[in-house]
């Protein structure tokens, strides 16, 4: 067997169809010889890597063994060969030897594998005289023929472009991004814990909507052919939770992929997965409360501890987190008060002396949300929970009895990312539909973000939805958090790529 390891920089030269054809040639060897590897259906695994490396000295040693997984690198030394296997749990090394497998076997082994082929393994677990944990085969079988070659293994698959493009090379050559993923699907996990010991109904809603709500964002837009009418796919969970609520359940929760059609970045991804809760009899402060406790719960439980670092900066998730209204923020960091703001011309003057854009059609609360925006959403690093938003951009919110200008709402922001957006819900059918309306007249003038009118979710409020406080946050971003990953695309398995044609 040759050493495709030291042999891997020359391989990259030789011409890629002699590569291919030098695979092909030895699937139909196995082919030939009866074992084509594609037939074979199963194989008795009864141990993983980790387990056997972990446990070697608790039983395991001289143990026989029968574990499967892909072939990574190999290193000949004549009459035996040493092998890297990796399995989902790791890597374990192989010892290869043709007086214990048998001449004619080990002859057909080297022969016909190559880097990247799947196998299946049974043999003896011990220690070689290095001190590392190997298996000594007695029987190697090819289950599935790498007709590819693996990227070179000392550069490995760096490109992130290709890695996302490619997900399944990047796992494969990169072990640490399969333990992101791993650490993604636990603390989904912890989130459903946390809610479900809440008694906390966790349900499922449609995907493709008569009408796009619940969010200011573009939708895609699809066509229904039975009922020959536009569809969207769904921007948010909100409006079909609430109508659950008028229902008569009092805490429903949704983690479900939403889909917008706005601009790739690294925070933002067309289609990313949300997390929808609703509760009724309550509002933002017991949003607040379950917020923050479910961010500190899901951090001890997938990390053992509260605190995070992010980009050089420590973030403390066990202290209580700020609070600050959008207004104060605002005034902290860019020096300017809008409680002395009273009409739209002075906000338009004030952006226009500090060099903000905005559109004709925004009014004060627009002017105000560009300023935080601006100036403040990027300073707000540690845990803040930011309220009082404006009306004019909270068309779901209540208004606040003493100021209604502003809303009873929040959102979270953590290392300047926004995490979580959150109401006390407005259930009042008459101001929720002047809303929609207003909604809908901004969608007239041009605004691709704004919403219709949802006559079927007017009807459902006209039943009486009880005092109820809601909380949407982006799972992809909490992901991030407590990863350390730096981009989106780094905690979404297949992330949504421009065609490289």
């Amino acid at each position: 067997m040759t050493d495709e390891r030291n042999n891997a920089p020359q391989a990259e030269e030789q011409d890629i169809k002699e590569i291919l054809k030098i695979r092909r040639d030895k699937l139909q060897a196995l082919c030939d010889s009866g074992h084509d590897p594609y037939e074979i259906t199963t194989f008795d695994v009864q141990q993983k890597a980790r387990e056997i490396v972990e446990g070697f000295e608790n039983g395991f040693e001289g143990q026989h063994v029968s574990v499967a997984g892909r072939i990574m690198s190999r290193r000949d030394m004549g009459k035996a060969a040493f092998m890297d296997l990796r399995d989902s749990t790791g890597r374990i090394q192989l010892y290869v030897k043709i007086d214990v497998m048998g001449e004619e076997a080990y002859r057909a082994l080297a022969a016909t594998l190559d880097i990247g082929d799947i196998v299946g393994v049974t043999g003896e677990v011990f220690r070689t005289r290095r001190g590392e944990i190997s298996i000594k085969a007695d029987s190697v079988t090819i289950l599935s023929k790498a007709l590819l070659p693996l990227p070179e293994k000392y550069h490995g698959l760096k490109d992130t472009d290709a890695r996302y493009r490619q997900r399944y090379l990047d796992l494969i050559m990169n072990p640490e991004v399969k333990e992101v993923f791993q650490r993604r699907s636990r603390i989904i996990t912890a989130i459903r814990e946390y809610l479900d010991g809440l008694e906390f109904l966790e349900v499922e809603t449609p995907v493709l909507h008569g009408q796009a709500g619940g969010a200011a964002a573009r939708p895609f837009i699809t066509h229904h052919n039975t009922l020959d009418m536009e569809m969207y796919l769904r921007i948010a969970l909100e409006l079909h939770l609430k109508r659950l609520i008028v229902g008569g359940f009092d805490r429903v929760y949704e983690i479900g992929r939403v889909f917008r059609n706005e601009g790739m970045d690294t925070r933002h991804n067309p289609e990313f997965t949300m997390l929808e809760l609703y509760q009724a009899y309550t509002n933002i402060d017991g949003m607040m409360e379950i917020t923050e406790n479910m961010i500190r719960t899901v951090a001890h439980k997938v990390l053992g501890t509260g605190v995070v670092e992010r980009d050089g900066v420590t973030i403390d998730l066990d202290k209580p987190f700020a609070r600050m209204t959008m207004v104060e923020a605002v005034e902290k960091y860019s020096g300017v008060d809008f409680t002395q703001v009273e009409t739209l011309e002075q906000a338009r003057a004030l952006a226009d002396q500090h060099h903000i854009e905005y559109l004709p059609r925004h009014k004060k609360g627009d002017i105000l949300n560009l300023f935080f925006e601006a100036y403040c959403e990027a300073k707000l690093v540690q845990p803040t929970f930011l309220y009082g938003h404006p009306v004019d951009i909270s068309p779901l919110a209540k208004k606040q009895k003493d100021d209604p200008e502003y809303t009873q709402r929040f959102e979270l922001f953590i290392c300047g990312s926004e995490f979580a957006n959150a109401f006390s819900e407005l259930n009042d059918p008459i101001d929720q539909r002047a809303r929609f309306e207003a909604q809908a007249a901004l969608k007239a003038a041009g605004d691709e973000e704004a919403t219709g009118v949802d006559e079927d979710f007017l009807t459902a409020l006209e039943y009486g939805m009880p005092p109820t406080g809601g909380m949407g946050m982006g799972i992809d971003r909490l992901v991030m958090l407590l990863t350390g990953a730096q981009s989106i695309r780094d905690v979404l398995l297949f992330p949504t790529m421009k065609p490289i044609d």
